[in-house]
């Protein structure tokens, strides 16, 4: 078993066979779920170096304990402490490798619609020379001529990139929304139950947005200062209110029968928490109280230790993280695609109720394949189950997102990973834009139907 095993990754990493585990009892993998999973393991990778690329902390670790730390960066020309090798422009020029890395092969499997041809082949294995390339990419961004022109272009389509990934991850949320209560409600049909499930959710949801709401009220509003706060949480619970009604409004039911109050309950949810998010990025404020300046409208931490600001970065940068990755893998499922208007299935869906409705895939594969191993299902015998060129597109512009965010966007000379949470006009702004983004593309899906009901019709 061990020789097949062996055999099997061979073939993975040096021929077109689909990736899988050595472990037999493992349960079954789809090929194109085994690619995805592979490409998002790079990803992953390329993210965890810039992280420690932007850590102070971890490159005093390394320069204590790592025997000929400063010979060894001597050796490399990288500099005083391997000074080249840190900061955001280490963190641009790695990213830049990697967005060069998705766009290339986006660009390669454009038009690719059958798993047969040489370009999926490519696409679906191969992995120890494309792991080569992405490292030949990434270590070649340090070799760039012009590197402060460089720098200033790569930072402005680094934003542009950045903001359509976020776009993307709202449309995705609009349309998990609406996925969500759309399954429920067909088993509603048939199951009365399901009714008690979608109102006791509905409650639920509404519940930790109106407790997030008084939250922000009492921590991040003063009388004396804090204007922006009161002003954007006023508006932003005024208009969850406003697309809360006008889900149920009658104009809207006559279009979307199914239009109830789960959908603007997780939207409320989601802008409560990117007000949250926003506010706790804005640059700290302070009032004069007795001759002293008093800082106002922040998260008072009792302990004041060191170790808890570093424990809520650490957990923050991690749903960070996973919210991105969820967005690049789950962007390119044939539901996600289609909300998208990248992907068009015209087949007709037979929807059966689930409480983990977003990761079932009802669709029969017969033909398995068992390598020494963990057993894989061929799911792309009659053809593609998704857009390849859109799918590294994806993940290029979350290379983008990526290399924004963890240089703190435009505040990129003194950004630190231990401060990633922390205040900045430009992260604030960008969060309270999302906010609104999202609730326009919300209300959009209730309205289009609606005013263009033809392109609607069953």
């Amino acid at each position: 078993m061990c020789s097949a095993c062996c055999v099997s990754q061979l073939a993975c990493c040096c021929g077109s066979a689909a990736c899988s585990l050595c472990c037999g009892c493992c349960p079954k993998i789809k090929q194109s779920t085994s690619t995805r999973f592979m490409y998002a393991l790079f990803f992953m990778l390329v993210t965890v170096t810039c992280v420690i690329m932007m850590s102070p902390t971890v490159e005093t670790a390394m320069r204590e304990h790592i025997p000929f730390y400063t010979e060894m960066c001597h050796q490399l020309n990288a500099g005083e402490n391997c000074s080249t090798l840190v900061g955001y422009s280490a963190v641009y020029k790695v990213c830049f490798g990697m967005a060069c890395f998705f766009f290339l092969f986006s660009v390669f499997t454009i038009r690719v619609r059958t798993s047969t041809g040489c370009r999926a082949a490519v696409h679906n294995g191969f992995w120890f020379f494309k792991f080569v390339a992405l490292l030949a990419c990434c270590a070649g961004g340090f070799f760039l001529p012009n590197q402060d022109t460089f720098l200033k272009v790569w930072r402005y389509v680094g934003a542009a990139g950045g903001f359509l990934f976020l776009i993307i991850q709202l449309m995705l949320l609009v349309q998990f929304a609406h996925r969500w209560n759309q399954n429920w409600s067909s088993g509603a049909k048939y199951n009365k139950m399901w009714y008690a499930a979608l109102a006791f959710v509905t409650l639920v949801l509404f519940s930790v947005a109106v407790g997030a709401m008084v939250f922000m009220i009492m921590f991040y509003t003063h009388p004396e200062a804090c204007f922006l706060n009161k002003l954007f949480l006023g508006v932003n619970c005024g208009l969850c209110f406003i697309v809360s009604l006008l889900a149920i409004s009658p104009c809207i039911q006559t279009f979307q029968p199914t239009s109830g109050l789960l959908q603007p309950a997780i939207i409320t949810v989601y802008v409560m928490y990117l007000t949250f998010s926003a506010l706790a990025s804005k640059p700290i404020e302070t009032v004069e109280e007795d001759g002293n300046n008093v800082t106002v409208c922040v998260l008072p931490f009792k302990s004041g230790l060191k170790n808890d600001t570093n424990i809520v970065t650490g957990i923050g940068t991690v749903i960070l993280f996973g919210c991105i990755l969820y967005s690049c893998l789950i962007s390119t499922t044939k539901r996600s695609s289609a909300a998208l208007q990248v992907y068009r299935n015209d087949m007709p869906e037979n929807e059966r109720a689930r409480c983990c409705f977003c990761c079932v895939d009802d669709t029969d594969y017969d033909d398995e394949k068992t390598a020494g191993g963990q057993s894989v299902k061929y799911d792309e015998r009659d053809g593609t189950i998704y857009s390849y060129w859109y799918f590294h597109f994806v993940f290029f512009l979350g290379s983008l997102y990526v290399m924004m965010t963890v240089t703190n966007w435009f505040h990129y000379d003194n950004a630190k990973i231990e401060k990633l949470l922390e205040g900045s006009w430009s992260v604030f702004w960008i969060k309270m834009a999302s906010c609104w983004v999202c609730l326009f593309l919300y209300m959009w899906t209730l309205v289009v139907p609606m005013l263009f009901p033809k392109r609607f019709q069953a």
